[in-house]
C-alpha cells in the first residue's frame, strides 16, 4: 500500500487492543516494537484511536513517540466548554495549545494531536447543538445503541424548530466550534458534512441507514448552511495562511 500505492499512513481503529499482549495495556508491545523497526511503515503517518472496551482501554497520551492519536480529552473538553460547563477554561487553554500535558513529556511535538470535535461514531456537529439525547429508533435496537453521554446541548428545544432565535444561537455555536477546532495547535480532524451543517437526526451511529438519513446532501444546500461553509473556508484559509496555528512545538512561556 505505501510503495506501490503512495498510501501515506494508517489509523488504526481501537488502537489499544494492539498495546494488549496478555490483558495489560504495553506501551513496549511487540506490534509497536515491529512498527517502530520497520523502514517503510515507520516513516509514515500512524493515527491511533487510543482506547478500546477493555480494562485500562483509555489510553490517550500514552503511545509511543512515532504516533498521534485521536485526542478524545480535545473532544470532551471543547464540548463542555462551549455548552458552558463550570472548571473547564485551564484545560481547554491547554487543549487549545496542543495538549502539551499529554505529549511533551515523552518528546512528542502538537501533531501528536489529532484534535476533533465530531466523528463518524456520534453527533454530527449540527444535532451536536441541536439534540440533548440520542434518537436511534430507526435503527432497530429500541435507543439502546449509540453513547448515551453526548456533551451536547439542545439550546432549549430538542430538535428542529421555528423559534428562529435558537437556530439563530446553534449557527453561532457551530462556528464556534469550528472556529476552535480550525486554530487549535496540532492536527484538525474535521467530518464530512460537518462544514455544510448536517444532520442525521439526532441518531448518533446511524451504520444501518443507507438512505437519506445518512446521505450528504449536496444538491440541497440552503443560504445558512452556504454560509457556514464560508466560514469553514476563512478559517482553513487563516490556518494556511498564520504559520502560528500550525505551530510543530509547545508553547514554553519564554521569549
Amino acid at each position: 500500500w505505501v510503495n506501490e500505492m503512495h498510501v501515506d499512513g494508517f489509523r488504526f481503529d481501537l488502537a489499544a487492543t494492539l498495546a494488549r499482549q496478555f490483558h495489560e495495556v504495553d506501551r513496549l508491545s511487540a506490534f509497536f516494537d515491529i512498527i517502530q523497526q520497520d523502514p517503510v511503515i515507520s516513516q509514515v503517518k500512524l493515527i491511533a484511536e487510543p482506547w478500546d472496551i477493555g480494562h485500562d482501554g483509555y489510553q490517550v497520551g500514552n503511545f509511543p513517540p512515532i504516533w498521534s492519536e485521536w485526542n478524545g480529552k480535545y473532544r470532551d473538553t471543547v464540548r463542555d466548554f462551549w455548552r458552558g460547563e463550570p472548571a473547564t477554561l485551564g484545560e481547554f487553554a491547554s487543549r487549545l495549545t496542543g495538549s502539551s500535558d499529554l505529549y511533551a513529556d515523552n518528546d512528542r511535538r502538537p501533531t501528536a494531536s489529532i484534535n476533533f470535535i465530531t466523528a463518524h461514531d456520534g453527533f454530527t456537529l449540527r444535532d451536536l447543538v441541536s439534540y440533548n439525547d440520542k434518537h436511534n429508533e430507526a435503527n432497530g435496537e429500541d435507543n439502546r445503541d449509540g453513547e448515551s453521554h453526548n456533551r451536547s446541548w439542545n439550546h432549549g428545544v430538542e430538535g428542529p424548530t421555528d423559534d428562529e432565535g435558537i437556530r439563530t444561537a446553534r449557527r453561532r455555536s457551530m462556528r464556534n466550534l469550528l472556529g476552535t477546532l480550525l486554530l487549535s495547535a496540532g492536527v484538525p480532524m474535521l467530518r464530512s458534512g460537518d462544514e455544510i451543517g448536517r444532520s442525521t437526526d439526532g441518531n448518533n451511529n446511524p451504520y444501518s441507514q443507507d438512505n437519506e438519513l445518512s446521505w450528504l446532501p449536496w444538491g440541497r444546500i440552503e443560504p445558512w448552511q452556504e454560509d457556514l461553509l464560508a466560514t469553514t473556508r476563512h478559517l482553513t484559509m487563516l490556518r494556511r495562511a498564520l504559520p502560528a496555528l500550525r505551530r510543530r512545538r509547545f508553547f514554553t512561556g519564554e521569549p
